[in-house]
């Protein structure tokens, strides 16, 4: 018989970095799956590695809070407001006033849409 030296290296697979201890489930409609699994497919990802992926690095965009919400219901009615003051400044055929106005109302749209991202 062979002495077995105490020093040597054992066999077997090498232990993870990173050893994931937890697990949460999740269920999809068939449609969802079949998307998350090309999404994945397309990414070379395991269906694993894609969700996790997707979960951890991905940003939420959060709801606007009451105040953002009334600084946005605010900026519409003013934006009404605008754009009738500039319909009935063409009416009257005052084109320059109608010019500034309307100037005002893209910056006020392009307000509201920054607001939405």
């Amino acid at each position: 018989m062979i002495p077995v030296n105490e020093g040597t290296k054992k066999g077997g697979r090498p232990k993870k970095a990173i050893v994931r201890t937890r697990t949460t489930g999740i269920r999809f409609s068939t449609l969802e799956h079949f998307v998350v699994r090309e999404k994945a497919r397309t990414a070379g990802l395991n269906l694993t590695t894609y969700i996790r992926q997707a979960a951890v690095e991905s940003k939420v965009q959060t709801r606007l809070t009451a105040e953002e919400r009334l600084f946005v219901r605010q900026l519409v009615g003013f934006s009404n407001n605008i754009n009738q003051i500039a319909r009935a400044c063409h009416q009257e055929g005052v084109l320059k006033a109608l010019h500034y106005f309307e100037n005002f109302r893209i910056q006020i749209d392009e307000l509201l849409k920054n607001l939405k991202l």
